[in-house]
């Protein structure tokens, strides 16, 4: 029964990380369309960039935002402000006149999905139980491949409506409902963060919260799994840390540990191969709507390979064994990729050619299906409760931040090294292998609070009273709720 409320409930939230993936990926098809090149008045090139720029701009300002609201205004509420400002930031790109409206809208929506992106899976994180974390918190980067996956079949689907407005408002008007739908699904029945509780000294609500949601476990075993949590929740809170220097004195391998794994992805070169997948398939001499064909095809691979091992192997096989798998098969995947295109791409071998297509698409089978989701979780799951929000914050802003660099940087290297960029990333993804491989602990199947002791840090230990204490007060709260429901059932 609790696994199927925590999906239920996960499913739910990453709509925060679908809005993330869906309104960056439907920015390039936006663009492209010719339609709205003429109604913005033929913007200059900067300005053109700069749909994209000023949105990844406004991710990195949300991200920071959270390192310093986010644990004051707890998850939901925090979500919640989120959910209104995404919907301002759709509605006027939805809406826009003119080249400088669009800007707006688009760094209030990145605003926005800066701030969701990191505390979708600090949230799941902490619903979760530890024999099902990989599943449930894995949804959240589910959302963001599901929602890639749908912007680039919208693009394709509206590139055959009538010329004129149509074409690129449609895609980004479905945007509008997802934050309002969001956001009354946050004030209702959307259970709170019991660990968040529990650090504001909630203790009660807690309980109830937790108990609501581990509805798999026994009185016995709830009793002992709060008390555990309880006791080292209020031990990290006693040594909070205030400023960043203590941070990286008392925590600096996990929160270094948050960071790299963030930083990481950007440095794969994804969403360099991403947003200029379209300039390779235009070289290899295909045309415009089977360009737009194929990066829906790249989408649909993207979600379908991320949902797969998130429900079969991130639980089951390990984080670590994830990401170093992840790692190995980028490095060999983007220089069979860089190969093939300095082989293939000025020539008229249409074999060849299509070699080199399937480069791409064996990059989007392992970096979704290995690292994706396992990224966006693993660097939520090592920090302790007392940082898990800004340092989460942190780290989600170096992603984007790096992501800016490289991205601007693509089509002037691009240019002028052709396909070595792509080595690039090979040497970064090789100097993460060995980093993850030397300094990344495995946290499957334990509890967030067990984590701590695969960095070296304390564990709480319990006396005999306190679990016992807990266990009574599980016992009666899951007697009582029993008495009700019967109760319910007698008068109906």
């Amino acid at each position: 029964m609790g696994i199927w409320y925590t999906f239920g409930i996960a499913l739910f939230a990453a709509i925060g990380t679908f809005l993330f993936g869906f309104d960056t990926g439907i920015a390039t098809t936006t663009i492209a369309h010719q339609s709205w090149i003429n109604y913005m008045g033929h913007p200059s090139k900067g300005l053109t960039g700069a749909v994209v720029a000023v949105y990844i701009a406004g991710e990195a300002l949300g991200a920071l935002t959270q390192t310093a609201i986010g644990d004051r205004l707890g998850r939901l509420r925090f979500m919640q402000a989120l959910c209104v400002v995404v919907t301002i930031g759709t509605v006027i790109q939805t809406a826009s006149v003119n080249i400088g409206m669009f800007l707006a809208g688009r760094v209030l929506a990145g605003y926005a999905v800066g701030g969701l992106v990191g505390t979708v899976p600090i949230y799941l994180s902490e619903i979760s139980s530890p024999q099902h974390r990989g599943l449930i918190g894995g949804i959240s980067g589910c959302g963001i491949a599901f929602g890639t996956m749908m912007s680039n079949w919208v693009g394709f689907a509206c590139s055959y409506a009538s010329y004129g407005p149509t074409q690129w408002r449609l895609p980004l008007g479905m945007q509008v409902p997802w934050g309002v739908i969001l956001f009354c699904g946050l004030a209702t029945f959307m259970p709170d963060s019991p660990r968040q509780l529990l650090r504001i000294g909630k203790v009660d609500d807690a309980r109830r919260e937790f108990l609501k949601i581990r509805k798999d476990l026994n009185s016995q075993a709830a009793g002992q799994e709060f008390a555990l949590m309880r006791a080292q929740i209020e031990y990290e809170v006693e040594r909070e840390v205030k400023s960043y220097k203590e941070i990286f004195r008392l925590f600096r391998h996990r929160a270094l540990v948050s960071i790299a794994v963030q930083t990481m992805t950007s440095l794969t070169g994804v969403n360099v191969i991403q947003y200029y997948q379209t300039i390779l398939y235009k070289s290899l001499g295909i045309g415009s709507k089977q360009i737009l064909a194929l990066a829906g095809v790249y989408g649909t691979v993207a979600f379908l390979s991320n949902a797969i091992t998130t429900t079969y192997l991130t639980d089951q096989w390990g984080r670590r064994k994830m990401i170093l798998t992840g790692l190995a098969g980028i490095v060999i995947v983007e220089i069979y990729a860089a190969v093939m295109q300095r082989e293939f791409q000025n020539t008229n071998n249409q074999v060849g050619k299509g070699f080199a297509i399937l480069g791409i698409y064996l990059f989007v089978v392992i970096y979704y299906g290995m690292l994706n989701s396992t990224t966006w979780l693993y660097g939520a799951e090592v920090l302790p409760i007392a940082l898990r929000s800004r340092v989460m914050g942190l780290a989600a802003a170096s992603h984007f931040i790096v992501n800016v660099g490289i991205t601007e940087a693509g089509p002037s290297a691009f240019s002028h090294i052709g396909e070595n960029y792509y080595y690039v990333f090979v040497a970064c993804s090789l100097f993460f292998f060995i980093m993850a491989y030397l300094y990344f602990p495995e946290t499957r199947r334990k509890t967030l609070e067990e984590i701590a002791a695969a960095f070296g840090d304390k564990v709480v230990t319990l006396t005999e009273r306190e679990v016992v204490m807990e266990e009574s007060i599980a016992e009666e709260k899951i007697a009582s709720e029993h008495v009700e429901d019967v109760s319910a059932d007698t008068k109906v």
